[in-house]
């Protein structure tokens, strides 16, 4: 049996008739409690009748700092004492659910942004073209406005990073992409690198590399080639080699030791206590040194071994004077030392920034364990003004031992050369 239409639709409209009448009996409730979304319903009570309460403000009334703190005044701030200037600074940085501290950099870490004067503006421009790549940008020299932006555009250094800017090995100081399988080598870039050059004009120059373990030979007959046609297109240009170990293959540290350079650079970074947690598990301390040491035997004669050490990785004194020492025994010739400087927040945390005094303390005392030349200072980098290092203060002093007419002879044969070469050329 069916209910009659007339039930059914009372049943529908006495809970519509209910609420509607509660509505209208507490329409003075609803106007009583209606407030705007953005005001807190915690709003207080205006204190007195005649005045209305402030709305209240999640912004501070009050600046940080009086005005005054920001008005020049007549009399100059007094310098720091040393305590102080050297004492670590930190900031509070972020927003205040997610604050963190952050170490700023001491004042003598701070250099200025790339000027880009015409020699600059020039490198940059024939890298972009030509499709070379510098460690002067992928490692984010601190130095890279001054090295190739000199006032004497024959006195500027420039590092060329060949065989592409993705490296194998995956050191905990280096910025360098990393990567298994790096594409494959350029054939033209020594014809590309010996071309830009000769047209950049400068005196000293310093070709560097990724490490290749994916290749056969490491690399080392295309970085042979690309110094020797540097040499052919320009024999007084000066050439560093700086390169990776080869895997400890002493037959390929002798390819590239054969290939005409001047000065043969290979870094062994930080003490040896160190270098386990600071480099890459494939490179050693003790495979550096016998690097080093091939180099000696196995290059011509007179040539120049050159490595780098970074300070502010924890190392002490007694495995910093060891390292050295170790380094004489194979006959390094020139050492430098700057600060390790942090890339990102995925490397090695700095443990110390070193003082200047600190690093010319141990430029003192490694000339007096028989180095020929050392650069040590917070901003040195293995390169850095490498062309004012190696010929005022190795070439000069080698000269000489040896005899400085016979090497004055020998540098203005090549530059009679260079200039014979041109003028074939016009």
């Amino acid at each position: 049996m069916m209910a009659s239409p007339t039930a059914s639709l009372s049943r529908i409209r006495a809970p519509v008739q209910r609420v509607i009448a509660k509505a209208s009996s507490s329409s003075s409730s609803f106007n009583a409690t209606r407030s705007y979304a953005t005001i807190p319903t915690n709003t207080p009570e205006p204190s007195s009748p005649g005045k209305p309460a402030r709305r209240p403000t999640y912004f501070k009334d009050t600046a940080i700092a009086s005005l005054d703190e920001f008005l020049p005044t007549s009399s100059a701030a007094s310098p720091l004492a040393p305590t102080d200037a050297y004492q670590l600074r930190t900031a509070e940085v972020g927003p205040a659910s997610n604050r963190r501290t952050i170490t700023r950099l001491p004042e003598w870490l701070k250099t200025p942004i790339p000027a880009g004067n015409a020699n600059y503006k020039k490198i940059k421009t024939d890298l972009r073209g030509l499709g070379l790549h510098t460690v002067c940008e992928e490692a984010r020299c601190p130095n890279i406005s001054e090295c190739w932006g000199g006032d004497n555009k024959n006195a500027a250094t420039a590092t060329i990073m060949l065989m592409g800017d993705t490296c194998t090995r995956g050191c905990r100081f280096c910025s360098v992409k990393t990567n298994r399988k790096p594409q494959p080598l350029d054939p033209h870039e020594p014809e590309h690198t010996a071309e830009a050059l000769a047209r950049w004009g400068l005196g000293y120059v310093v070709l560097t590399s990724v490490d290749r373990d994916d290749l056969a030979d490491g690399g080392a007959a295309h970085f042979a080639e690309t110094i020797r046609k540097i040499k052919a297109k320009r024999p007084s240009l000066l050439v560093e080699a700086l390169t990776g170990d080869f895997l400890g293959d002493l037959d390929m540290v002798k390819v590239v030791a054969d290939s005409g350079l001047d000065v043969y650079a290979h870094n062994v970074e930080t003490v040896e206590a160190l270098t386990p947690y600071v480099r890459d598990r494939r490179a050693t301390f003790r495979q550096s040194l016998k690097v080093l040491e091939h180099v000696k035997k196995a290059g011509r004669e007179g040539i120049i071994t050159k490595t780098s050490l970074m300070l502010g990785l924890g190392e002490q004194e007694h495995e910093l004077v060891d390292a050295l020492k170790q380094l004489r025994s194979v006959d390094v010739d020139v050492v430098t030392f700057g600060q390790y400087m942090r890339p990102t927040k995925r490397h090695l945390k700095v443990e110390k920034y070193v003082t200047p005094e600190e690093f010319e303390m141990w430029r003192q005392r490694a000339l007096d364990m028989g180095f020929l030349y050392v650069a040590s200072g917070p901003l040195v980098r293995s390169s850095y003004k490498a062309g004012e290092a190696f010929i005022e203060n190795v070439l000069r002093k080698r000269a000489g031992e040896k005899g400085a007419a016979d090497v004055d002879d020998r540098l203005g044969k090549a530059i009679a050369m260079e200039e014979a070469m041109k003028t074939d050329a016009a």
